[in-house]
């Protein structure tokens, strides 16, 4: 039997099947008496939940990069919200029902409303707080679940979906795959595997009540192609394959020490996503020829305060002095929507997403962001330093902004005179407004960067974690490409360089496009960079060209995908 879902990890596993049991609790409304004693309950499940997300952060300290192993701060500052424990306290107060319900309500409160909001990091939060909600009523119902951590034989875990709890405790060595009935590309769990190098299908739909254990289960991470119990010509078919991969991986390994260059010497930058000092490495490792994008928000949501000029500093020096010359974009504060802070309550909103965040926070908070923009400036003695504004939508903020740091800089000269003459200050292109007038941003930006997840999310209107509308989200859509156009086309004629530190600057299938469209800097996770590079190394520069503008022309995705197929002879 096969099925499909969504390819989230790329690779090719073939095991037994691992059912990981999905808990279907109904959740009573009990009345209680003693309130104190209920109170109570609720305290210790609360205190053991917190142990429990400690013991994950530690496993995924030692699985994942800094910046996906953070996620489990985040679900620490859900399980000790005050105004989420106030509520459920009320409720069980005031109602004198029992805890268990209690959270129960308050949590699909939560949940529903952050569903809702049409962004990609709404969903991640909502499934954050179902995650860390869900271990504080099993601690109240005394429910062990499974230890995935002691799985000690090769397997493909199925189930309903893998929280990000779950996930960061899967060990490689013996969990060759998993397969979901939901999910995609963008969820925490596919983010995690492909951190991990596990193969991952999601969004299959019916893989649970397809299978039972002790089948064997194939799954292509690339193509989302499932096969239970499969047939000796196709494990023979997969197991060519795997051994395909595993030459191409050892194929990557010589464009270590290569340059970004097309077939036909058009050159091109090929940068790595960061999220702290600690995912350096991964780049230098990938010989990336710069960091496109450096997420600065992590530095505030691992502190219990606003860190400190100095706590800045130091992570900004360490980031350039390991890069060794080659540039180093850092994004200034991105935090609001999902990004909370322990120290910091932002105001209620109806929709966070599109409201007081990012460079509008960093704009009237003018004391968080002089701090953050003075030690970046200092930092930049030990590099090649861009500075980015995200959220940009109108020239005046990009203006206010740019004038903000400029005053800054003439402060820091005169304390420190060895700072760089030479920083770039660029914006992220995140809101079609940007895309759209980029020409005239190009006026006063130094460079453009692309963060194509919110920007199609923006432009098709639609959550891409929503099962509903996901066929919405589509990087290769026609609207699309001609957005990122005007923005490099925009950048050029003011003789700027435009890059793009999105999701799709990584996909293998849109990269040919992006070349064609002149694109200068792609960003992409660590692990994505020589896969990039080799394929570039195919491409005549001229061809992309031709290719790109026939998919300029096309009507939809589908046709673009179809232009790419029968075009694409490298």
């Amino acid at each position: 039997m096969n099925l499909k879902g969504i390819g989230a990890s790329r690779g090719i596993a073939i095991a037994k099947v691992f059912e990981l049991k999905h808990y279907d609790i109904k959740i009573e409304k009990k009345s209680v008496s003693d309130l104190n004693k209920e109170l109570t309950k609720l305290d210790q499940a609360i205190n053991k939940a917190v142990e429990q997300i400690e013991k994950i952060k530690s496993i995924a300290a030692k699985n994942l990069d800094a910046e996906h192993a953070a996620v489990f701060d985040a679900h620490i500052q859900v399980a000790t919200d005050p105004m989420i424990k106030d509520e459920i306290v009320s409720l069980i107060n005031n109602d004198k029902v029992c805890a268990e319900y209690a959270v129960e309500e308050i949590s699909k409160k939560y949940i529903e409303m952050f569903s809702s909001m049409e962004d990609e990091y709404m969903k991640e939060r909502a499934a954050d707080i179902k995650d860390v909600c869900q271990k504080i009523i099993f601690n109240l119902l005394g429910i062990e679940k499974e230890d995935l951590t002691s799985i000690n034989e090769e397997v493909i875990i199925v189930g309903v979906d893998l929280t990000p709890s779950e996930t960061s405790q899967l060990n490689k060595k013996f969990v060759k795959g998993f397969a979901t009935d939901i999910g995609g590309r963008t969820s925490h769990s596919a983010i995690m595997a492909r951190s991990l190098e596990i193969p991952a299908v999601l969004g299959i739909g019916n893989i649970t009540e397809s299978v039972k254990s002790g089948d064997i289960l194939a799954i292509n991470g690339q193509t989302g192609e499932v096969y239970i119990n499969p047939s000796k010509e196709v494990i023979s078919k997969l197991e060519k394959a795997a051994k395909a991969e595993e030459e191409l991986k050892k194929l990557l390994e010589t464009f270590k020490n290569k340059p970004s260059v097309s077939k036909d010497g058009h050159k091109i930058e090929i940068a790595g996503n960061i999220g702290s000092p600690q995912d350096v490495p991964g780049v230098v490792n990938a010989n990336g020829d710069a960091v496109g994008l450096f997420r600065s928000e992590f530095l505030y949501m691992d502190s219990n305060d606003w860190p400190s000029e100095e706590e800045q500093y130091q992570a900004y020096k360490v980031v350039l002095e390991n890069m060794k010359g080659k540039k180093v974009i850092i994004r200034t504060l991105d935090i609001g929507g999902d990004k909370t802070l322990k120290y910091f309550t932002f105001p209620t909103e109806m929709n966070p997403f599109l409201g007081y965040r990012a460079i509008r926070f960093c704009l009237d908070r003018k004391d968080v962001f002089k701090t953050q923009l003075r030690a970046l400036i200092r930092a930049s003695e030990f590099g090649k330093l861009g500075i980015m504004f995200p959220m940009i939508a109108t020239i005046d903020e990009f203006k206010n902004a740019r004038a903000f740091y400029d005053e800054v800089y003439k402060e820091v000269k005169k304390e420190y005179p060895n700072i760089s003459s030479k920083i770039e200050v660029g914006m992220m292109v995140e809101i079609p407004a940007a895309a759209v007038n980029c020409e005239n941003f190009c006026k006063y930006a130094d460079f453009v960067s692309i963060g194509t997840n919110d920007l199609i999310q923006y432009t098709m209107a639609a959550d891409r974690m929503s099962e509903k509308v996901s066929y919405l989200y589509q990087p290769l859509n026609p609207s699309i490409l001609r957005l990122v156009k005007m923005t490099i086309d925009g950048a050029h004629k003011n003789g700027k360089w435009a890059g793009m530190c999105g999701e799709m600057a990584g996909d293998l299938q849109a990269i040919p496009i992006l070349l064609g469209l002149g694109l200068d800097e792609f960003s992409m996770s660590a692990s994505s960079i020589l896969a990039a590079r080799e394929l570039v190394s195919r491409i005549n520069f001229k061809d992309a060209q031709k290719l790109a503008n026939l998919c300029l022309e096309a009507d939809n995705e589908q046709e673009v995908i179809e232009i790419l197929n029968k075009n694409s002879n490298w």
